[in-house]
């Protein structure tokens, strides 16, 4: 049988390595490019598509049309972490914010009707390194996740196809375990 195939999308994390380790691991190929050199259709040759996380220039629209493009039009799940869910949900009308600098594991509440959460707990410890919080899910999508700090720590489109995280799920267990249902999506 042979194996799926993730894209992922580098834009500019230093965790690189270790997200691509996330979905290898689970018995996925992977494939990263970065955010300027997305294919403009997947063709078959990708079950799944993976957004890193960064510093991003969320607001910086022109530069992410490709990517946004692909993620939008494409037919597959898709999983964007930190920044990459910030610059999917800004480019579907959401509003960042600052906020408090967390950086390290924090506790979230998740929604366990949701598939990618079939093997956690109703509360999650996952890793945060950032400044920037959605504020609210933008019209078409529904957050399925909050914290203390944020009342969009995970994301959903409404047709259950898009998923975000504001933390990092490549590192720490419970990340690994909200990949691994999403995983179940694709496969």
């Amino acid at each position: 049988m042979a194996k799926s195939r993730v894209l992922v999308v580098n834009n500019g994390t230093l965790s690189l390595p270790q997200l691509r380790k996330r979905f290898e691991d689970m018995g996925s190929e992977t494939d990263a490019v970065d955010a300027a050199s997305v294919p403009t259709k997947l063709d078959g040759r990708y079950q799944a598509i993976a957004l890193s996380g960064t510093k991003v220039r969320a607001y910086d629209q022109d530069f992410y049309k490709p990517l946004v493009d692909l993620v939008m039009n494409s037919d597959v799940p898709v999983f964007a972490i930190c920044g990459g869910m910030q610059l999917i949900a800004v480019a579907a009308g959401g509003r960042l914010a600052e906020g408090q600098s967390r950086v390290g594991g924090y506790e979230v509440q998740v929604d366990k009707t949701e598939p990618i959460f079939e093997f956690v707990k109703p509360t999650v410890t996952v890793f945060h390194r950032h400044t920037l919080y959605l504020q609210e899910a933008p019209q078409g999508f529904r957050s399925i996740g909050r914290s203390e700090h944020a009342p969009v720590e995970f994301l959903r489109s409404d047709d259950g196809r898009i998923f975000g995280a504001q933390a990092h799920l490549e590192f720490r267990e419970d990340g690994r375990e909200i990949l691994r249902g999403f995983a179940q999506l694709y496969r």
